[in-house]
């Protein structure tokens, strides 16, 4: 049981992760803000490993270790890259309520559909990566217009009942996209370290597995 209620404190303490990103963020440090939403992605990405080892459910089974997951993972893949397109300005000034919000309101959405996870791991929906999104958006300086675009573009695609695969969980390539995915989090973490000053060509090679993430999930969802 102590293992048990370790994982889910492990999970918990991204809450901390993203208060520390906010403050950063408040403060200009963007990059230090990155490093933090970096170490949540960490955490996000190996807890169901942690829990599903630890049994979390049969030891714990009146605790929603699900819910505890939603909600940190909505400080630090929505909260905190809205409060970004904010004070970093990725949108024009006049647009960054509007955009913020439909951020912050879509993904409330999105995170308490009932098939937002289906049981054959998939993600119904955009699956509100907008830490990635803004990320890429800060490194590449992309325009403000196009920034706006994208980004109210993707709130829509919150509610279009496309599948987008589980990466750590797929049914279909799953070595494959763990591997990829693993290359990927290594190289996004040497883009995160040499901020301001980043390596075209790693830059660019980073997007390859975000690439073939967007056509893994239409082609199975497609076939599906």
């Amino acid at each position: 049981m102590l293992f048990a209620w370790f994982v889910h404190l492990y999970t918990a303490s991204s809450a901390v992760l993203a208060l520390l990103a906010t403050r950063a963020v408040f403060d200009y440090r963007v990059r230090d803000a990155f490093l933090w939403l970096a170490a949540a992605l960490v955490i996000d990405a190996s807890d169901g490993v942690l829990a599903r080892a630890a049994r979390v459910s049969e030891r714990l089974p009146w605790f929603n270790g699900a819910k505890l997951d939603d909600i940190v993972d909505y400080l630090t893949y929505v909260f905190v890259p809205a409060l970004l397109v904010w004070r970093v300005l990725l949108v024009a000034e006049a647009w960054v309520v509007p955009v913020a919000g439909a951020m912050l309101l879509s993904s409330a959405y999105g995170f308490n559909r009932d098939d937002a996870k289906t049981s054959d791991h998939f993600f119904t929906g955009f699956p509100s990566y907008w830490n990635l999104v803004v990320f890429y958006m800060y490194v590449m300086r992309t325009p403000q217009t196009l920034n706006a675009m994208v980004l109210l573009a993707l709130a829509i695609m919150v509610f279009v009942p496309i599948r987008f695969v589980y990466p750590s969980r797929t049914p279909k390539w799953r070595a494959v996209t763990v591997t990829l995915g693993l290359l990927w989090g290594i190289a996004l973490l040497m883009v995160v370290w040499q901020l301001p000053a980043v390596s075209p060509l790693l830059l660019w090679g980073s997007l390859v597995f975000p690439a073939y993430y967007v056509i893994l999930s239409l082609a199975v969802g497609w076939r599906r």
